[in-house]
Parts: structure tokens; C-alpha cells; sequence
């Protein structure tokens, strides 16, 4: 099972959600997941947004989800140098035995072209970065996954879900 989440914070909580799916192309959902977060820290001026990982987690435990593969919005890692984000963050909580691929729409300084993947239609790459898969590996699943826009449907499909569940 993979899945692609995503967080959606509102005042002092957050919702958290997942789709599930079983291929890489799938355009649909198996399965969708929601968790209510009553209480997210704020990042400390200057310091990276991690307020995502005990968010994701909690979803992860609540539904005792196990997947081989989440796709989050959002970075792996900050940089070439691999400075951890919430994805590598996500990725060491997890004690290493589930792939995360990133796919973040905002370029970020020092990202060489090689963290880039054009999907179908869109003039603007996502910037792909992973923790647990091979970028190159990563790069090819980003681009085939379903949608003609920059962002893949199910990742879209994620964040909508928990828009929705935070109205």
C-alpha cells in the first residue's frame, strides 16, 4: 500500500490525511484516512516546520496504517546537502521501514536541476527529494502518477480531504 498525505492546520490543531493506493497511476483513492490534531506547536522563528510529524504519525497510529511508500507535501530534505526536513524526519520516526518521497512546488536555493521532474503539461517542475528509494526511482513515480498538472491527483486529493475535514 502507498499512501500520500497531508496536513491541514487550523488555530491551535491540525487534520491529518491520507489516500491509499496500489499503483502508481492509480487516478482514484482505495481508501481515504482523517485524524483531528488538538494541539500543534508552532516552529520556533527560524527553525524548520516539523509541526507535520507528530500530526502524520498519529494518523499512521490511529488508523494502524503500514504502507511501503508515503508521498507528502513538502520536502524530504531542505537542500543538496540533505538537511533533514519533515519527510527525513517522518522517515527516521518511522525507524527506516517506509520509503518518503517529497514533492514540493516551491524551488528551494541550492536544489540542482537534478531534484526537478516535469509532469505532462506544466511549464514549472515539483522538486522531488526521498528518503528510503532511490531518487531516480522517486523522480519516475512522481512524474507517472495521475494528473496532467504539477501536482499529482492523489496528492491533490490528500490535501483537499483535509481542507475539507477542518470546515
Amino acid at each position: 500500500m502507498k499512501l500520500a498525505a497531508c496536513v491541514h492546520y487550523l488555530g491551535d490543531g491540525a487534520f491529518a490525511a491520507a489516500v491509499a493506493f496500489d499503483e502508481w497511476d492509480a487516478p482514484e483513492a482505495s481508501r481515504t484516512f482523517t485524524s483531528r490534531i488538538a494541539q500543534v506547536a508552532k516552529p520556533a522563528r527560524g527553525e524548520p516546520d516539523l509541526r507535520g510529524l507528530p500530526c502524520l504519525l498519529q494518523l499512521l497510529q490511529e488508523h494502524a496504517l503500514k504502507p511501503d511508500v508515503i508521498l507528502i507535501d513538502g520536502p524530504v530534505h531542505l537542500d543538496a546537502a540533505e538537511t533533514p526536513g519533515l519527510g527525513q524526519r517522518l522517515y527516521d520516526a518511522l525507524g527506516g521501514q517506509t520509503a518518503v518521497i517529497g514533492i514540493s512546488t516551491k524551488s528551494m536555493p541550492g536544489m540542482p536541476a537534478q531534484f526537478e521532474v516535469y509532469r505532462e503539461e506544466e511549464a514549472r517542475p515539483v522538486v522531488v527529494t526521498c528518503a528510503g528509494i532511490d531518487l531516480g526511482a522517486a523522480k519516475v513515480r512522481v512524474r507517472n502518477m495521475h494528473g496532467k498538472r504539477r501536482v499529482p491527483t492523489l496528492v491533490k486529493l490528500a490535501a483537499r480531504i483535509a481542507r475539507e475535514a477542518a470546515a
